[in-house]
């Protein structure tokens, strides 16, 4: 009877090889998240970190889909920028390589008439 090598499993990708959020990326994120939790706006969030793309979901409520995507695209850096909002029906309100900017659209949302 002959032995075989044992068949290895299918390797998967190194974890360095994701797009992910930077701390001074994920610090103006979530200040603007903490003051929509504090309008009442946003409850919830996730985050996604996959070979292309880093993804930040923003949630209305817990079991929904999200209403916002706030998107980390370093491939397109060079041209429309890396950044991007993202609204629930897949509609890009805002592109950009600055980070502060792009979230000015959401920002907007903030602000209201006092009467």
């Amino acid at each position: 009877m002959t032995m075989q090598p044992p068949t290895p499993f299918p390797q998967r990708s190194d974890p360095d090889d994701r797009v992910a959020f930077d701390r001074r990326e994920l610090g103006v994120i979530l200040t603007l998240y903490g003051r929509m939790v504090a309008a009442g706006e946003w409850r919830d969030y996730g985050m996604s970190f996959l070979r292309d793309v880093a993804i930040f979901s923003v949630f209305r409520r817990t079991a929904e889909n999200p209403i916002y995507r706030i998107e980390k695209r370093p491939r397109l850096r060079g041209r429309q920028g890396q950044y991007a909002v993202i609204a629930m029906d897949g509609q890009i309100l805002k592109r950009g390589a600055d980070l502060r900017v792009v979230l000015r659209v959401l920002e907007r949302k903030l602000i209201r008439a006092v009467e």
